[in-house]
């Protein structure tokens, strides 16, 4: 691949933008200044630096962002931050997406990409992907209500029956369980259907794959093993 159609898969602007910065000598690999937009590069294990910042060469990206509450999941937020503000523009210029959504009030693992079959793989209803939530209730929980959400409940305007796996009292207001659909609030409006209310909501893991120690508001890229474990489904 050409240096110049290189910066530009990764995120640094338009050809034309790319070609000029090669041009002022801004890019270095191996400790050597490029300055010919056309030069011929071998992309595996690829490290390279704009201006003094280092980047390694990735096809897609694959982000687990630690998501704060008072974030919406939208480019175009309305009524508070977006998870987007989190990133720096080389990352957005990707065209990164969200996979699904996370409510602004809702914390914890959200994954971010820029593959749309990594998306798709995730997303689709078919795919049946677990998601383990943990939360707090405005009463307590009671083993009745565990019984209802491992037999499923039916959800308002949505068809078929859900049903939540690994439910479990963590305290006496404190609940976690596993879903694997996607629908608007669905876990919210689970525990509604069994006569609670959530006031808060924490999202632990998706398939395999947890926070792994990240702060609120901190993210990371997933290795190649931790991409697999994000795909993890129930059979």
């Amino acid at each position: 691949m050409f240096l110049e159609k290189m910066l530009q898969s990764q995120g640094f602007g338009s050809r034309k933008y790319c070609q000029q910065i090669i041009k002022n000598g801004a890019i270095e690999i191996n400790s050597e200044v490029i300055t010919n937009p056309k030069q011929k590069l071998d992309l595996k294990d690829l490290v390279f630096s704009v201006y003094g910042h280092e980047y390694t060469y990735r096809e897609h990206v694959y982000i687990a962002l630690n998501k704060p509450k008072g974030y919406e999941c939208s480019h175009q937020a309305t009524h508070h931050f977006s998870v987007f503000e989190l990133f720096d523009e080389v990352l957005l210029n990707r065209g990164l997406q969200c996979v699904g959504r996370l409510d602004q009030d809702t914390t914890g693992l959200l994954l971010l990409t820029d593959d749309g079959q990594y998306l798709q793989a995730l997303t689709h209803p078919k795919k049946h992907v677990p998601k383990v939530y943990q939360m707090h209730t405005a009463d307590a929980v009671t083993m009745a209500q565990v019984e209802q959400l491992e037999h499923g409940v039916e959800l308002r305007n949505e068809s078929g029956v859900f049903v939540a796996t690994g439910v479990k009292i963590l305290a006496e207001h404190q609940l976690e369980m596993t879903v694997h659909q996607g629908v608007y609030h669905q876990v919210k409006r689970m525990l509604a259907a069994v006569g609670n209310k959530v006031e808060q909501l924490h999202r632990a893991k998706v398939g395999q794959l947890s926070l792994d120690g990240l702060d609120e508001g901190e993210w990371m890229y997933l290795t190649a093993e931790q991409i697999e474990q994000s795909k993890f489904r129930a059979l």
